[in-house]
């Protein structure tokens, strides 16, 4: 089955099971974080967990403030209600699976944000906060680093 890539800023994602494929159960998809690349904020999910498993380069993920470099073959589960995000501080682009469970997030999610991070200059926050919470994203606002 071929589906489309969806290009949100630098990242991109290729679906490759939907609710519609696995009766609800998961949900799948690859997702490319090039070198320097603009990521999602933090955030939690209110109703599914998250596996990650990494395929190339390095992803660097924070997972309630644990930082987890995840390698090839590398695994990671963000449970829900964990507060996490991810960056890509390697010099080498970097390729991830993750696997959502139950499939409670799908491409629409991704095609909603493409379409505010993509409409050029600096995406709307608030837009992007609607679009998350409408999805089960809960974005959290970074704490305040202290010297």
């Amino acid at each position: 089955m071929n589906k489309e890539t969806i290009k949100v800023g630098q990242v991109t994602i290729d679906f490759l099971l939907e609710a519609a494929d696995t009766n609800g159960a998961a949900a799948m998809f690859e997702f490319t974080v090039p070198v320097g690349a603009k990521v999602p904020t933090p955030h939690y999910h209110e109703h599914y967990d998250e596996t990650i498993y990494g395929l190339s380069g390095t992803l660097t993920f924070t997972v309630e403030d644990k930082v987890i470099d995840i390698q090839p073959g590398e695994t990671c589960f963000i449970p829900r209600g964990a507060v996490h995000g991810f960056n890509n501080l390697k010099q080498v682009d970097a390729k991830g699976l993750a696997v959502i469970t139950p499939a409670l997030l799908g491409p629409i999610f991704f095609k909603e944000v493409a379409g505010i991070v993509n409409a050029g200059g600096p995406p709307d926050p608030e837009k992007l906060r609607v679009v998350m919470t409408k999805h089960g994203l809960v974005p959290v606002v970074p704490k305040m680093q202290h010297a």
